[in-house]
């Protein structure tokens, strides 16, 4: 009888464990899929598509943008904040925990985010970019 117990609390266990690791998983990837960056708009230069541009933060970020719903375009030159939905978000958060924890052990000098996204929208706020 105690060999069934044991290997009921366990089960029950493995059961609780999983459904904790997906939930917090799940919250995680939520939290980080829409982001609202500013920052200074610009062609991408070596883009083979004409609508993907560059959006640099004033923290060295960096992101590959771009918009089927509005017109980035109107806004080259421009400080921007772009709100938008990170591309391929779990691997770019698994990339960013890498990045982070280099930077913690002090194996990096610079921790400096580069990524994809599609934005939803724009809003301007210079009309030109400080340097």
């Amino acid at each position: 009888m105690k060999p069934k117990l044991v290997s009921l609390l366990l089960g029950l266990m493995l059961v609780v464990l999983g459904s904790a690791w997906m939930f917090a998983q799940e919250k995680s990837d939520n939290k980080s899929n829409t982001r609202s960056i500013t920052g200074c708009l610009s062609k991408e230069h070596d883009s083979g598509s004409s609508k993907e541009y560059l959006l640099t933060a004033s923290d060295g970020s960096t992101w590959e943008v771009r918009s089927d719903a509005v017109s980035l375009a109107d806004h080259l030159g421009h400080t921007v904040t772009a709100t938008g939905v990170v591309r391929n978000s779990t691997a770019h958060n698994l990339k960013e925990d890498a990045k982070d924890a280099a930077s913690d052990a002090h194996m990096k000098k610079g921790n400096t985010e580069h990524g994809h996204m599609t934005i939803t929208d724009v809003q301007m706020v210079s009309k030109t970019c400080e340097k």
